[in-house]
């Protein structure tokens, strides 16, 4: 997937099948879309308490998790205060 090669050394945001949403720097991916991220965390959303972010470290998640990749805009995401979003948490993919 030569289309991740340009996410390679930025931070992104992955939303897995499962609902989470990880957050880290994207330092590789091979041909199976498999990607490896550095400094990431989980950011886990809540009605009640807002947004808590649970370190990771270095992450490995397969391809055939990942619904979706995007870049992350690092003024934007540290002018946000996530304690105060109060979001439902994404479902979990049905097929």
């Amino acid at each position: 997937m030569s289309s991740l090669q340009g996410y390679v050394d930025r931070r992104v945001l992955l939303i897995l099948q499962d609902g989470r949403a990880i957050a880290g720097v994207l330092v590789g991916f091979d041909q199976k879309s498999n990607v490896v991220l550095s400094d990431s965390i989980e950011r886990v959303y809540s009605m009640e308490e807002g947004v808590e972010e649970i370190p990771l470290g270095l992450y490995l998640v397969k391809g055939d998790m990942i619904v979706l990749i995007g870049e992350i805009d690092d003024a934007v995401d540290t002018a946000v205060d996530l304690s105060t979003i109060h979001a439902e948490p994404l479902p979990a993919i049905r097929y």
